[in-house]
């Protein structure tokens, strides 16, 4: 079993840049696809990016593509989502997530594909 607590959100602005931290219990972490995705007010969890067990493979969401960037230290048990160029649409809560799927695209974008999740953190840019 895997338990995550995310950590890292706050007020951004437009433009800016924030760095979410996502840190998980347990010694089989590096097992995991590690996913971050987003819930803002009235819609629904979407996937914002996901990396493989070790790193070396990531996707990303559309919406962040050439933005964000996830990373995970293993040896740490850390997982990482770099926020760059925010825009006001980024609002929302952020949720880290672990899986044992396979890192296909249309798996590791779908939420019910993963067995444990964060409780989430406030992101909130303004404009």
């Amino acid at each position: 079993q895997v338990q995550l607590v995310e950590s890292g959100g706050g007020l951004g602005q437009a433009g800016g840049s924030l760095g979410l931290s996502c840190a998980a219990s347990g010694r089989t972490f590096g097992r995991y696809t590690m996913g971050w995705f987003r819930q803002a007010p009235g819609k629904e969890r979407e996937f914002v990016a996901a990396t493989s067990w070790n790193g070396g493979a990531t996707y990303y969401a559309d919406s962040g593509k050439g933005r964000f960037t996830i990373s995970r230290d293993n040896a740490k048990n850390m997982v990482y989502l770099q926020m760059n160029s925010l825009k006001p649409e980024d609002t929302a809560v952020y949720y880290c997530a672990a899986g044992t799927k396979p890192f296909f695209p249309s798996v590791i974008t779908t939420a019910t594909q993963y067995n444990y999740w964060g409780q989430g953190t406030q992101v909130t840019v303004s404009s």
